[in-house]
């Protein structure tokens, strides 16, 4: 759900919270091990503002993100999983949130004996302040890195803000999310198998029956392309 992304979790600045984080992980490992599953993942980190602020402070909480995900990725093998997914956000202080950032944990937590640690990109998550015209590309992000990207979040949006919009008519004519362009940009980096997951998320206040309309109308407009 939606709880965990209001967390700081493995990058919290209390180091008490850091490792009921890190339990947090053990045990979504552990329940997926139970369930047959062989990934998990998802939001992995937020630091603080003071945190992200302070250059010192930042390259300490940073280093040791890498090597909770590190023993992570080791737990996560020894529990019988592939994979472990981390989502890229669409702010800086949720890393990482731009292509060279993804590119550089990839590489920091390889080759450690464990489960591999691949990317979950969400369609929707380019809209981040202050960033190359690159970075807030999504079939960029899907270009370069659809190839460690197993899982992706496919939302509408208009690439000014994490929308989760359907894929209805009426958000269609205003997203910038073309599946076809969503299906060229994989292809092209190489990916051998993709699974694209609906992340459409409604108001809390939305009438039930429009929710299942929206559903409805937006798988139908998507099995056109896949």
């Amino acid at each position: 759900g939606l709880a965990a992304y209001s967390m700081n979790l493995l990058t919290h600045p209390d180091a008490g919270m850091r490792v009921d984080a890190l339990d947090w992980y053990r045990k979504a490992i552990e329940v997926t091990s139970l369930m047959g599953v062989d990934a998990t993942g998802g939001h992995i980190a937020a630091q603080s503002y003071n945190d992200f602020k302070n250059p010192k402070r930042r390259k300490f909480i940073e280093s040791i993100l890498i090597d909770s995900v590190k023993y992570l990725s080791v737990y996560a093998k020894s529990m019988g999983l592939k994979m472990l997914l981390w989502e890229p956000m669409p702010v800086l202080r949720e890393p990482p949130a731009t292509i060279e950032d993804a590119k550089h944990i990839l590489e920091a937590v390889k080759d450690e004996g464990g489960a591999l640690v691949r990317l979950t990109i969400d369609l929707g998550h380019q809209c981040t302040v202050h960033v190359s015209e690159k970075n807030a590309d999504p079939y960029s992000w899907l270009r370069e890195l659809g190839a460690f990207s197993p899982v992706i979040h496919m939302q509408q949006t208009d690439g000014k803000g994490d929308r989760h919009w359907p894929f209805t008519e009426k958000y269609n004519k205003i997203g910038i999310v073309d599946p076809k362009k969503v299906i060229e940009a994989i292809e092209s980096s190489g990916a051998l198998e993709t699974y694209l997951m609906l992340e459409y998320i409604p108001p809390f206040e939305e009438e039930d029956d429009r929710v299942l309309e929206n559903l409805k109308e937006s798988l139908k407009y998507l099995k056109d392309f896949i």
